[in-house]
Order: structure tokens, then C-alpha cells, then sequence
């Protein structure tokens, strides 16, 4: 096994060395027809394998046409760009493949989780009472949240029926929000979107109306899925004042910071999340803007017992040594939960919270760039606002949808659209820290030109 592995190993440097050359050379991969990828790349699988040299082949191919969604031309998705120590910590997690759920089996490794999940308890302003766990992304942390402000509401109240219970989460919120509701047996009847102000916050004065319209309908307010970062615009919802109101009506206060919440660490931004010790819970994504691979999601919970009193359950097959803190799968929600920690504390030791905040604030200083550029050119119209990682902007009189799907089939850029109060706009998202300001402007060049050669080609609006 020893001499297969080091094999396999120096076969994946050498495809990696090629794969990294490529990103460089042709930053967006050759699109593919869905329906023809098998006529593109050897993808069936058949009774008898292949020699190496062929599977290197047919591995090269998949690597060189799959989206590179680190290069310095992917603006898609809101994750981007590579930190190289994380990368490390992952692949060397590949190698371990230890499972957090005891101490017995993932050893030091519990307390590399343990140690980060303590300094965002610090950094957010928790304390010692609180708990957190490494769920696989940000949906399965809004999920945990739910149920445990279900929970203790059921737990508060005599009358245990669901669908009584009403649930609270902002028109720009995450879909997830209406999903974790069906998976918990609420019902995603029992959502209430509130409608946003004009930079796509919570209107506060409309959250608390629906409280009190809800209320006189005999129904029981209990959880509001608040947002750092909203998924369109990044607009951080107002938690200074959210939070009373949650308080004043006894309603679980999580903040979903999946994309945004990494401010933490800047002390330059994290005024974005002022409030944020008076919330219940609280996650983000490390891989959506810290470049850490996915899936990086962590989820703090203020007092641990509501952690534990949802999701610690006894199995003595499985929790033979060691107390519950060390015993990691007594607060998650899986039992053979992969290792998400070890690459963010690679990073993490390697260049300090500093580093991590000059990620941050390189991120938000590439988006002040193109938002001036758009502001200095007649030609584009911006549609999003300051302190955000989200330029939403349209070009002429271009179709966004149309312009954004054309620049992906041509590998020219990859870039998405998006909608709010009923105006649609490209979305440029700025997540990847090694991206230039050179960059941001190859962006907006290469679209220009493109929008010229085929102008008329593409939809206007």
C-alpha cells in the first residue's frame, strides 16, 4: 500500500502541476454541452480498469475541462481563489481520513476544531458557555440553528404542535431557510420572507409587524434567520437592531454569515456585524471568501446546552472513552464527519488572524476598484452599494442573463446574474484575495470587447 500511495501521490503532482499551468494559460475551461460531456471525456465505467498511463489521460482531461473556479477570471460563484496552507491542511486530512466524531479516532485532531471554534467564540464575543461544530456548509448550519430555537421553544411551551410555529427570515435570505423548515417538520407555510429596504437589509419596522400580526392569529414566533453577506446584493442585516425585538418576543436570533460573516476578523469591517454577541447562534463559510477548499462552514452556538440538547444522543458502540467535550460527535450533526477543521487551522497558523483580515480586506478594496470604474464609465449602470463584495451593475442596454450565459459558452468569463426589486444585473463577485486591481479591469475589458464583436448577437433589454 505504502509503494501504491507515493505512486498515486507523485502521479498527482505531476497532474496538479499541469492543471495549475493551465488555470494560468486559459483561465475559463472549454464549455461543454451537458448532453455530450461522454463524447468529450472517457467517463464510463466498465467491468475491467485501465492501466495507469490511460487513467492519467482520461484524469488529465476531466481536470482540464472542469471549471476552474480558483482562476483570476471566475467571478460565479460566491467562493473563489486558493490559500495555499489550507489546501495543504487538506490534503493531508485526506490522508489521515479520521472521522470527528471521538477523540479515539481523531485524536490532536479534535483539539485543532476545538482551538478555532474557541477563538471565534472570542472574536464574536461569546464565552465559555458556548459550543460549535463544523457542519458540512452553511445550509446544514441554518439547519441546526432551526432546530435548536424549535427546540427550546417546544421545550418552553406545554403545546408542542409545529405548525403553530412561525419562523422568520428576510426576502433576500437564503434558500435554505424554506427547505431546513420542510426537513423539520414546520412547513415552509411557515416562513415569513419580510421584505427589505432599498440596500436589501430586514425592514425592522416590518419584521415586527409580522410578530404582531402573528400573534393575533394565536400562532408562535420563535426564529429569525438574519443575514450577514445576503447571497444577491451582500447587504448585513441591521443585528443591533434585530436583536431587541427577538429579545422583547423570546425569538432565537441566528445570523447566517455564510458569505459575509468572515468580517470578524477585520477590525476594519466587522462594524458590518455589530451586534453580533447579542445573536443565538452564528456561522460562515471559510471557503466562500478566505479561499480555504469547500467545505469549511463553522457554526457557533451561544449557550451549548441548546447544542447539546439537540443533537447529544447516547451510543455506547461508539462514545467508549474520553467525556462528551472531547467526543465531537455528540454536538454535529453526522456521525462520520469528515475533518473541515485542520485546513483552516493550517491557514490559520500559518499566517495569523493579521493575514486572515488582509484577506478580507483586499476583497472588499478590489470591489471600492470596480465599483469606481463602473461609476467613472456612462456606459454601465450599478446597482449595488458600498461596503460589499457584490458589484451588480448592467452594460449598455445588454440582456444580463443573455450577456453572462454567452460569455460562458464562448470561455470568455465566468460571471453570473442576479435580481432584486424587480431589476436583473450581472453580478461581479470579489472573493478571490489574489486577484488584482490589473484583474478586476482584464474583467471588465474582456467584457466590453465581447459586448462589441457581438453586439448583435445579444438580447438588449
Amino acid at each position: 500500500m505504502q509503494k501504491k500511495i507515493k505512486e498515486d501521490l507523485a502521479l498527482f503532482n505531476q497532474l496538479a502541476k499541469t492543471f495549475l499551468e493551465q488555470e494560468i494559460q486559459n483561465p475559463v475551461a472549454e464549455y461543454i454541452d451537458p448532453e455530450k460531456v461522454e463524447e468529450v471525456i472517457d467517463i464510463k465505467l466498465k467491468e475491467e480498469g485501465i492501466a495507469d498511463q490511460e487513467l492519467k489521460k482520461v484524469l488529465e482531461n476531466i481536470l482540464l475541462k472542469s471549471p476552474k473556479s480558483s482562476s483570476n477570471l471566475f467571478f460565479n460563484q460566491l467562493f473563489g481563489g486558493r490559500n495555499s496552507k489550507a489546501v495543504l491542511g487538506d490534503l493531508l486530512t485526506v490522508l489521515l481520513n479520521n472521522s470527528m466524531a471521538t477523540y479515539k479516532i481523531a485524536g490532536p485532531q479534535v483539539s485543532v476544531e476545538k482551538e478555532i471554534l474557541m477563538q471565534i467564540y472570542n472574536l464574536i464575543g461569546y464565552n465559555h458557555n458556548s459550543a460549535g461544530t463544523f457542519p458540512t456548509g452553511g445550509s446544514m448550519c441554518n439547519f441546526m440553528s432551526l432546530v435548536m430555537a424549535r427546540d427550546r421553544k417546544k421545550a418552553e411551551k406545554t403545546d408542542n404542535s409545529l405548525n403553530k410555529l412561525i419562523a422568520y427570515t428576510s426576502e433576500n435570505g437564503h434558500y435554505s431557510v424554506s427547505k431546513n423548515a420542510s426537513l423539520s417538520g414546520l412547513g415552509k407555510q411557515n416562513v415569513r420572507h419580510i421584505k427589505s429596504n432599498k440596500k436589501g437589509k430586514i425592514d425592522v419596522i416590518e419584521f415586527e409587524r409580522q410578530i404582531k400580526f402573528d400573534l393575533k392569529k394565536g400562532l408562535t414566533p420563535f426564529y429569525l434567520n438574519a443575514t450577514a453577506g445576503t447571497t444577491v446584493l451582500c447587504a448585513f442585516d441591521n443585528i443591533e437592531e434585530l436583536a431587541p425585538i427577538c429579545k422583547k418576543y423570546n425569538i432565537w436570533l441566528h445570523l447566517d454569515g455564510a458569505f459575509g460573516g468572515t468580517v470578524i476578523f477585520s477590525k476594519k469591517h466587522k462594524h458590518l456585524v455589530r451586534g453580533i454577541n447579542l445573536t443565538d447562534s452564528f456561522c460562515f463559510n471559510a471557503h466562500k471568501t478566505l479561499g480555504a477548499p469547500i467545505s469549511t462552514s463553522i457554526l457557533a452556538v451561544k449557550k451549548k446546552d441548546y447544542l447539546y440538547n439537540s443533537f447529544n444522543t447516547d451510543a455506547n458502540y461508539l462514545y467508549q472513552t474520553h467525556n462528551e467535550d472531547f467526543n465531537l460527535g455528540r454536538t454535529s450533526f453526522e456521525c462520520g464527519r469528515r475533518n473541515n477543521a485542520l485546513k483552516l487551522w493550517s491557514m490559520w497558523k500559518s499566517i495569523g488572524q493579521n493575514g486572515i483580515a488582509q484577506i478580507i480586506e483586499q476583497e472588499f478594496k478590489l470591489a471600492d476598484f470596480a465599483r469606481k470604474y463602473i461609476k467613472n464609465n456612462s456606459d454601465y449602470n450599478i446597482y449595488s452599494f458600498e461596503e460589499s463584495l457584490a458589484v451588480c451593475f448592467n452594460y449598455k442596454n445588454f440582456d444580463p442573463e443573455d450577456l453572462c450565459l454567452k460569455l460562458y459558452k464562448s470561455n470568455t468569463l465566468m460571471v453570473g446574474f442576479g435580481c432584486f426589486q424587480e431589476k436583473k444585473f450581472i453580478r461581479l463577485v470579489t472573493v478571490n484575495a489574489e486577484n488584482s486591481n490589473d484583474d478586476i479591469i482584464r474583467f471588465f475589458n474582456l467584457l466590453e470587447n465581447f459586448c462589441q464583436k457581438n453586439k448583435d448577437y445579444i438580447k438588449k433589454i
